[in-house]
């Protein structure tokens, strides 16, 4: 089912597969409103999901003003990687692009915690209950201000009652 653009929705760019596995789990909560959000395909690199969202989707961005998104990137232990990213969204997007990832990589989290749906699962679950459980752990706290303007923005469409 596609999402309709004229309403608020998400679309999720994940990097590489693993953080595709980890969007597919948060997809999976059974309170989240699956009309609002899309995965999109899987970019193949965090150099290539800057390109893919500066070509794509600031155009489509630009054209859909209900549109949020999520570029999912490995920081790859790389302090600077957040600036570095956000540096490639437009000022005037700012407000509906957000950077979230893996302190180093979704690999490290998978055998840290449990298996990447589950892990999406568990942040799902944060994110609608306002809670910090899975996204306190050592390799995703660093998302924390990224997380809050997340849920500011996103979670009052994405899940239902919250």
């Amino acid at each position: 089912m596609s999402v309709n653009k004229e309403r608020p929705h998400l679309y999720v760019l994940p990097e590489d597969d693993a953080n595709r596995q980890l969007a597919n789990g948060f997809y999976l909560d059974h309170s989240l409103d699956t009309r609002r959000m899309y995965i999109l395909r899987v970019a193949g690199g965090w150099t290539r999901v800057l390109d893919s969202f500066r070509e794509e989707h600031v155009p489509m961005m630009d054209r859909y003003s209900a549109r949020f998104m999520v570029l999912l990137v490995d920081f790859d232990d790389m302090e600077h990687r957040l600036e570095i990213v956000r540096a490639a969204i437009p000022e005037r997007l700012t407000e509906r692009v957000f950077v979230l990832g893996t302190r180093s990589q979704p690999e490290r989290l998978r055998q840290a915690i449990d298996s990447y749906e589950s892990i999406g699962k568990a942040l799902a679950r944060d994110c609608r209950d306002d809670t910090q459980v899975t996204w306190s752990h050592e390799l995703l706290r660093h998302n924390a201000g990224e997380l809050e303007r997340l849920r500011t923005h996103v979670r009052p469409f994405l899940f239902q009652g919250a």
